[in-house]
């Protein structure tokens, strides 16, 4: 008899084990992430990562007059999907760029979201500058795209092997800060290219 109900008590614990993992199955949401690049292609369909942030670029414009632009960013990224979010210092969205190996589109305030091949493309002629989301997905990890060939700085003052630099596609790439231990990861980096002139730089929060 003790067997028997021994029996019937693994088989109850078993069932409620089973409706719990689908209870909280059905209860799991699915973030909004958008779309990245032809070096997409190396990352797999479960590679995820989200980065929050500030920003600052200089860039030049079609008239070739100085100019800047600056505040908030929210990275969200699952295999080979990226939603990019700026937000200017007062937290107002300023676009919202989805990028895919095949497609990009640019939300911006008050106007039809638009579509082209290619997002860089997309946001110099929205925006007067454009992010190189492509690169950025792995320059942030920090690693070269595996897409093209690369040149790569280590810094020899650093006990952890920290990257220093990476020149690739036109950009040199500076890693200024990394993260304080337990905490991993890039604090700080500079991103600049001479054509067009750009010059950009990210503080990751995370």
């Amino acid at each position: 008899m003790n067997v028997l109900n021994g029996q019937r008590a693994r088989r109850s614990a078993l069932a409620l084990m089973a409706a719990s993992a689908v209870v909280l199955s059905g209860c799991a949401v699915k973030p909004r992430v958008p779309t990245t690049s032809n070096a997409a292609t190396a990352v797999t369909a479960q590679t995820t990562r989200a980065y929050h942030g500030r920003f600052a670029v200089q860039y030049d414009d079609q008239n070739g007059q100085q100019r800047n632009a600056y505040g908030n960013f929210d990275w969200q990224e699952t295999g080979d999907t990226v939603t990019l979010q700026l937000r200017n210092p007062l937290g107002q969205t300023m676009a919202i760029v989805t990028s895919s190996p095949s497609s990009a589109t640019l939300e911006l305030p008050n106007r039809d979201p638009q579509t082209a091949d290619n997002v860089s493309e997309l946001m110099r002629n929205t925006m007067g500058f454009a992010l190189p989301v492509e690169g950025l997905r792995y320059w942030l990890q920090p690693s070269p795209a595996p897409t093209s060939r690369a040149r790569t700085t280590m810094d020899s003052s650093s006990q952890n092997d920290h990257l220093k630099q990476i020149k690739q596609d036109g950009w040199t790439i500076d890693y200024l800060a990394y993260a304080d231990a337990p905490a991993t990861g890039v604090k700080r980096l500079n991103l600049s290219r001479e054509e067009p002139p750009l010059d950009i730089k990210l503080v990751l929060d995370q």
